[in-house]
Formats: C-alpha cells, structure tokens, sequence
C-alpha cells in the first residue's frame, strides 16, 4: 500500500523523533511516500532549496496516488491541515493519530464526519498497535 504520510515541518519539528519511528513502523509493510518528513535534518525552512510551488504539487501528487493517508495532528500544522482536506476532496482513506497530552485536535478536524478513523495514543508503541489493528481494515 502506497501511504501519505503528513506531519508538522515548518509548524515545528518537536515530534521529528515521533515521525521516524512512524514512519520506520509503516515502512515495514508499505510505501511511504514522503519518507522525508523524519528526516532529522528537515528544519522549519523544509526544504528550502525547492520551491513552494515545486513542494505543493509534488505533495499534491503523491497525494493522488496514495492509497492512505496517514495524518499525526498533535503539533498543530497549516499543512497537515490542507493536506486532510485534499485527502477528503480526493475520497482517500485517512488515519489520524494525535497525542492528545501535547495538544487539542482541532474542531476543524474533530468535527468533520469524513474523518471517522481519528485515535488518541500516549507513546509510539501505543501507536504502533493503532496503525497494526487499522491498515488491514483500510
């Protein structure tokens, strides 16, 4: 399965760690297509030798091809945010996992009925045994 992976990148990158692991985990059975978003040396600029108009549409892209899209909300991010509304648009599968001890998912989110997979976790295993009891249900 081909896998849209959104998080924070010029919102922060507090949760990089958090990412990876995520990242790493879906990897083990899948694609993950913006793999780039663990990347430890991705600082808030992103990837500032691109241009905006380039990172736009290659994420649009990967986004249509996707099979799922994989969402983690507990940093709060303008980007996640458009990109799950271009996933609901696209009628693409969405998971969302928020660390609700870092932050409060968003109403914007939270109450939009498209998104009826939304998981709190506490720690990445946690999250591990999300996403395993989930994907074969995708």
């Amino acid at each position: 399965m081909k896998i849209y992976f959104a998080a924070s990148i010029r919102g922060g990158r507090d949760d990089v760690e958090v990412y990876r692991q995520l990242i790493d985990h879906l990897n083990l059975n899948n694609q993950v297509l913006t793999e780039h978003i663990g990347d430890y040396s991705l600082s808030v600029a992103g990837q500032n030798q691109l241009d905006d108009d380039y990172i736009r549409n290659r994420d649009m892209s990967w986004l249509a091809e996707c099979d799922l899209m994989v969402a983690e909300t507990s940093n709060p991010s303008l980007g996640v945010g458009y990109e799950l509304a271009s996933a609901e648009r696209l009628h693409k599968p969405v998971i969302i996992l928020h660390n609700a001890k870092r932050s409060q998912l968003s109403a914007m989110i939270a109450g939009t009925r498209y998104f009826d997979h939304i998981f709190n976790y506490s720690n990445v295993a946690e999250a591990f045994q999300i996403l395993d009891r989930e994907l074969p249900l995708i």
